[in-house]
This record gives C-alpha cells, sequence and structure tokens, in this order.
C-alpha cells in the first residue's frame, strides 16, 4: 500500500456486491482500514452465484466482453483474469413462431421479418449509433422519435418496439435515446478499440469462482467482512458516522460509502436533505423474474434468442451452455428465462411453481423437440430493483457522489449514465467514486 497511512481512515462499505468489493479493495490499497457490511449470507450481490440441481452458476446471466477492460483489470489484479475462456457464439430472434439466426450481417439481411430496405436501415441505425460519442444529446429525445427517424415506422414497430417491450415495459414510452446508444456501444466498444471481434468470456465455476478469490484477497489484504448483517440507519454522531444494524447494535466509523439502490438508499440516510431524498426518490427502476433451467439436452445453440412476438411470459432465452462448456454442467444444458417487468407487476406475485409452469410450457411452443420432461432443476430469482430506468433527462437528477452529510457517500446503479447495468460498468463506477469523490482531499 502507497497511501500516508497518517491519513488513513476506517471505512464502512454498505453493500457487498461487484461495487462494494472493489471500492473495498481500492480502499485498502490506498491504505485505509475498511469493514465490507453486507445483509445477505454471502458476497457478490446481482452477480452472486447459487446452487441449481447439481450445478453451482450465477444466479442471473452474466458474460464478460473483450472490450471490458476495467472489469478485466479487477480480475487481474485477484489472479483469475488467465482463466477465462474465450469464444465466439451465435444468436436467435424469434419472431411470427419462427426460429432464426441473426449471429451475422449475411443473415440479419435475410430476416425473413424484414424487407430489405427495413434491414438495411436497421443496419445502418446500428452503425449510426455505434459511431456516435455525444451521449448527453441523445438523453434529451424519445427513443421512439431517434429510432423511427433512423429505422423507419416498420422497422420500428416490427423490430425495436418488441424488444424495448421486453426489456423497459411500457416504460420504454419514457425512455431516452441514450439507452439504445448504451446498448448498442457496448456490443460495439471491441471494434471501436481496433479488435477485429467480439468475443464472449467466461471463468470456469463462473462469478462463484470470482467472488471466491475476490473474497480470499480482500481478507488478505486486512479488509473486514460481516456478512448477514442489515443496516437500519446510517446517522452522523459527533466525528463518527453511527451505523445501527437490525441486531441492535451500532457501528461508529469515520467514513461509510452506502452502495444499495436510490429507494433504499434513501430510507436508511435520513439526514439527508430533501432535496437528496427527492432526487433519490424519482429515480425509477425495472426488476426482474428470472428463471433458471437445468436442461437434458441443448435448446437451440443460440447464446441470446430475442423475443418478437408478444404473448410470451418470459422476455428472452439466454442459453448459458451455448456459450461455457456444458461439462461444466455436468452435462446438461443450462438456460435462463428472464422476465423483466416493473416492481408491481404481479409476476412477482406467482410461486414458483406457476413460474415454472407458464415458462416452461411457452418454451415447449418456441423450441419443437423440447418438453417438460427435459427440465432436470428449475428455480426462480426474483429482483424488484435491477437497473434504473434511462428517462429523458436522466443524468440532470442523478444524486452526486457526496452528500450533505459529512463524511457519508453514496454510489450504485443509478449513477450509471452513460452505459447499461452490466459488471464492467460497474468496476467502472467504482473507479469513478473513488476518483472523484471518496479518495479526494476530505477523504
Amino acid at each position: 500500500m502507497s497511501a500516508d497511512t497518517s491519513r488513513s481512515k476506517h471505512w464502512a462499505v454498505v453493500g457487498g456486491g461487484m461495487l462494494g468489493m472493489t471500492l473495498a479493495h481500492r480502499l485498502r490499497r490506498a491504505g485505509h482500514a475498511v469493514t465490507l457490511i453486507e445483509a445477505a449470507p454471502s458476497l457478490g450481490g446481482l452477480a452472486g452465484a447459487w446452487q441449481l440441481g447439481d450445478v453451482v452458476w450465477d444466479r442471473h446471466y452474466h458474460v464478460t466482453l473483450l472490450s471490458d477492460d476495467r472489469l478485466r483489470g479487477v480480475l487481474r489484479e485477484i489472479g483469475v483474469e488467465s482463466e477465462m475462456n474465450w469464444v465466439e457464439t451465435r444468436t436467435g430472434c424469434y419472431a411470427g413462431g419462427q426460429l432464426y439466426s441473426v449471429s451475422n450481417a449475411f443473415e440479419l439481411l435475410r430476416f425473413p421479418p424484414l424487407g430489405l430496405v427495413d434491414t438495411l436501415r436497421l443496419g445502418a441505425t446500428i452503425f449510426a449509433a455505434s459511431r456516435m460519442r455525444d451521449w448527453k444529446k441523445l438523453e434529451n429525445i424519445p427513443i421512439e422519435d431517434w429510432l423511427v427517424r433512423w429505422s423507419g415506422r416498420r422497422t420500428f414497430d416490427r423490430f425495436w418496439l418488441p424488444l424495448l417491450r421486453s426489456k423497459l415495459g411500457e416504460a420504454w414510452r419514457e425512455t431516452s435515446a441514450a439507452f439504445i446508444w448504451a446498448t448498442i456501444a457496448r456490443l460495439y466498444a471491441a471494434r471501436r478499440s481496433g479488435l477485429k471481434r467480439e468475443m464472449f468470456g467466461y471463468v470456469r465455476g463462473g462469478y462463484a469462482r470470482i467472488l471466491e478469490r475476490f473474497a480470499e484477497i480482500l481478507k488478505a489484504e486486512g479488509v473486514k467482512i460481516e456478512l448477514g448483517r442489515r443496516v437500519e440507519s446510517v446517522e452522523r454522531d459527533g466525528d463518527t458516522l453511527a451505523i445501527r444494524f437490525a441486531e441492535g447494535d451500532v457501528g461508529r466509523f469515520d467514513r461509510t460509502v452506502v452502495t444499495m439502490t436510490a429507494p433504499l438508499a434513501a430510507r436508511i440516510c435520513s439526514a439527508l436533505s430533501d432535496e437528496e431524498r427527492e432526487r433519490l426518490a424519482g429515480i425509477r427502476y425495472q426488476g426482474i423474474v428470472c428463471a433458471s433451467l437445468l436442461t437434458r439436452k441443448p435448446l437451440s445453440g443460440y447464446y441470446v434468442t430475442n423475443i418478437l412476438d408478444s404473448g410470451l411470459p418470459f422476455t428472452g432465452v439466454i442459453e448459458m451452455s451455448a456459450l461455457v462448456d456444458p461439462l461444466h454442467f455436468g452435462g446438461h444444458g443450462l438456460v435462463y428465462l428472464p422476465r423483466y417487468a416493473d416492481a408491481d407487476d404481479p409476476v412477482f406475485r406467482l410461486t414458483d411453481a406457476q413460474v415454472e409452469d407458464r415458462f416452461v410450457a411457452a418454451l415447449e411452443r418456441m423450441i419443437p423437440d423440447f418438453t417438460r420432461q427435459d427440465v432436470v432443476a428449475f428455480r426462480v430469482s426474483r429482483v424488484r430493483q435491477v437497473f434504473p430506468l434511462s428517462t429523458l433527462g436522466y443524468s440532470d437528477g442523478v444524486p452526486g457522489f457526496r452528500t450533505s452529510v459529512p463524511g457519508l457517500y453514496l454510489t450504485g446503479s443509478a449513477q450509471i449514465v452513460n452505459g447499461t447495468l452490466n459488471v464492467n460498468e460497474t468496476v467502472q463506477l467504482a473507479e469513478r467514486a473513488l476518483d472523484e469523490a471518496l479518495l479526494g482531499s476530505d477523504a
């Protein structure tokens, strides 16, 4: 550690996802004492792993891109970047009750649901977005207006609108063009940086392996990790910040950074100003109900299948075993069926058995040679607040890292203003917060 330890502070990092872990890692390397606090029994947050049948893998689907330089930097530091396996994958599209491959430009040009002119305009839209740099200007343009201008009304109605609804629900109407720019920019980052093609990568063992190794590094560095510790409030108490836990005890720290979602941060940080609380309350989130299936055999061989048809209970199919060698899953296939939804959507009230019945029945309709007898194991994850919605003028209302409470900082996905939520963006957010606020002159 190279920092001046005479200025060392005792930091509390509330939230043990990849954001909190990266913050704890960096703060400790800067010479500070760090306590990492997590309400769940294990670290990882949305990147956490669980057991599905006999397989331990990610609870939600994640992939690393060659261009994810911030994430790969952290993986290199903890000694697992060399374990990455890089694979080229295929992409499918389900439209009109048929499954089509759209894995390259040639296949896209022959995509039957769109005519040649519409397909060419779609390609022009993607290319234009990949070349744009001024995302701030797009933030004040409704997504429909921008896409119709570039792609045309037919392409918007037949292609873009189903995809927008699948990810954003009816909130797409309030979403800015910056959302589609950020989505395309991530996929084209490798090409912009000079790489010939984008590759998808994974570590054997998935995020369970990454998180286990990261936790080992944090402990070796001297970070104190407290699991199963739910924070009730964070308040200023004299020269320290007092963290009150659900068990009734209180911890005291020189500095605290809260990495929770905006509504949770507003609830536990009661000393924030009215303006800060209003900003936090004004951020809307999209949630997810995500089913994980172990299957006896592969489905389609597409890593991602986008769905243009309406009426299906899930909004996409991610066949992880089209990316990861099925040997890592005991020879089985691993499939994710996500349903993105508003936190009040009735889908969150369905039981696991109801989700399984509806999702599996729909998958049988999509994949002709798949039956429910092919399901080896099935689990459901529900998270009501996953990513903030990129509404018009979004960045103007985003809270800053520093707060009006001395020594209290907020860092969360709500502050990702020019990207989509993924682990690379999370790591980049942590490093931006450290540079702009946490390791500043008063830290």
